[in-house]
């Protein structure tokens, strides 16, 4: 059942909630659309905002729209509707522009985008009755007086508050998981918004004046919709499709800058490489779609444990990496084990059971093991192979032995882990399982770096990394006690 009705499969407050908002917004327009006398005057004006909104939605249609939620301009012809028409006309304004989404621009969940016509509507209906109650006569609009002004701009606040609540009660039933600061507005959300109230409100006063002058308020809103688009477009370039986190290639963008940045300002930082503990187990067990939930789970779990300016993407597989800036060995270690034990405690629900999973976590410091992120990322590699190797679901960080026989202590990776780290960056060294173990070889001089071409095939890489974590001592984090 869920299959054919997408809304059914959702949670049951969810389904009542949105079933709620379309049931008021269908009820409205035949209430509403019943006291509503027919003019050809108010027709005419509908039409002609209807169709600058399919003109702008056409303009950026080979742009294409970003997956999830997205952001337009098309307010600045829903708020004219509410200014200069009747109430019926602000509910009915939706639907014709959500249909032209849905069919021209990128097909979605059918009941989104009734949900989404349903609370514009309703929205747009607040908005205009507000607005007519203080503003008879449509003349004040056009001789734009300051009373006009004023109800226009406090109806699209109103529009907006209302719209915006609508949306983000409906996203929080959805995942309660999501804090309401999340779903409601932050810096770009605002601006963005304070954006479509002055669009709305000029397009209102340019369409209350004289209808003609729509064909010069279309240009400057079809490029403002192109840009923005474009900017949204960019943004989802760089992030990974699945879990929301930056990709390999942005984070490591964003990690040089910070690299640069730390070592210009003396500062220290920390490299997580965090992988999920036999995630080839889940997805043969339970299929791709379950693995790509727990994905998305580890996701949620890092971003909540994380700082807003820490580095966390996905680098491929079901391995993640963070970066924490201004972290030394202490802190670094301490934030390891708290998401390792955030995630060991997480619980991702089936069909048929639950399923928990663990994490191990190689660590390494900027002013121990490296000062470039070639050499971070080869550091925490090979303390990733190590928590593998010592029974998984630990931290660990990278070691050399101590010349003269003494305890393991923390140091820069030896030079043949950094090259075959560098012939594999951007992808998951760590997700083939190492070699069976084999005899011990000859020590390696630590002094002497073993020759690891960047054009050698993976299996040699891996047979390098493989002896060079078993022959070489580390130091290991033992697991945090549960709390």
């Amino acid at each position: 059942m869920a299959d054919r009705w997408p809304l059914l499969g959702q949670r049951w407050a969810l389904v009542v909630y949105l079933c709620g908002i379309v049931v008021l917004h269908v009820g409205g327009i035949v209430y509403v659309g019943s006291e509503t006398a027919l003019r050809w005057a108010d027709v005419a004006t509908f039409v002609a905002l209807m169709a600058c909104g399919a003109v702008c939605i056409e303009a950026t249609r080979r742009l294409g729209m970003p997956a999830g939620v997205s952001r337009d301009l098309l307010s600045a012809w829903w708020l004219p509707v509410a200014l200069l028409l009747p109430p019926f006309y602000a509910l009915l304004a939706p639907i014709p522009l959500q249909i032209l989404l849905q069919t021209r621009v990128r097909q979605t969940v059918l009941y989104r985008r009734v949900c989404s016509s349903a609370a514009i509507g309703l929205a747009g209906l607040t908005a205009s009755v507000v607005f007519h109650t203080a503003v008879d006569e449509r003349i004040e609009l056009r001789t734009a007086t300051p009373t006009a002004i004023a109800m226009a701009v406090v109806a699209a606040l109103l529009f907006t508050v209302i719209n915006t609540a609508l949306i983000a009660v409906a996203a929080h039933l959805a995942d309660p998981d999501i804090g309401w600061r999340a779903v409601l507005w932050d810096r770009e959300s605002l601006l963005l918004d304070i954006v479509e109230l002055c669009l709305g409100v000029l397009v209102g006063l340019a369409c209350g004046l004289n209808v003609a002058l729509l064909v010069l308020a279309l240009p400057p809103v079809v490029l403002l919709q192109r840009s923005l688009l474009h900017a949204q477009l960019q943004a989802a370039a760089r992030t990974d499709p699945k879990t929301g986190l930056l990709n390999a290639a942005a984070w490591q963008r964003e990690a040089d800058t910070e690299i640069v940045r730390a070592r210009r300002t003396g500062d220290t930082l920390g490299l997580l490489i965090i992988d999920i503990d036999h995630f080839k187990r889940v997805n043969d067990r339970f299929g791709h779609l379950v693995g790509d939930q727990v994905l998305i789970e580890v996701a949620k779990a890092l971003r909540g444990q994380l700082r807003e300016y820490d580095v966390v993407g996905r680098f491929g597989g079901e391995e993640f990496v963070v970066l924490l800036p201004g972290a030394d060995l202490a802190e670094a270690h301490r934030v390891a084990e708290r998401l390792r034990t955030r995630i060991g405690r997480m619980a991702v629900p089936t069909d048929h059971e639950v399923i928990t999973v663990t994490v191990s976590v190689g660590l390494a410091i900027s002013t121990v093991h490296g000062d470039d992120l070639l050499d971070l990322l080869a550091a925490a590699d090979l303390a990733l192979y190590r928590a593998k190797e010592l029974g998984r679901d630990r931290t660990c960080l990278p070691a050399v032995p101590v010349p003269g026989g003494g305890t393991p202590a923390a140091a820069p990776v030896p030079a043949p882990i950094a090259g075959a780290k560098s012939a594999t960056l951007g992808t998951s060294t760590t997700q083939a399982a190492p070699p069976e173990p084999v005899s011990p070889p000859e020590p390696v001089d630590a002094a002497e770096p073993v020759e690891t071409s960047a054009d050698a095939d993976g299996a040699a890489v891996r047979e390098a990394v493989h002896e060079a974590v078993r022959e070489e001592a580390a130091w290991q984090v033992p697991p945090a006690a549960p709390s």
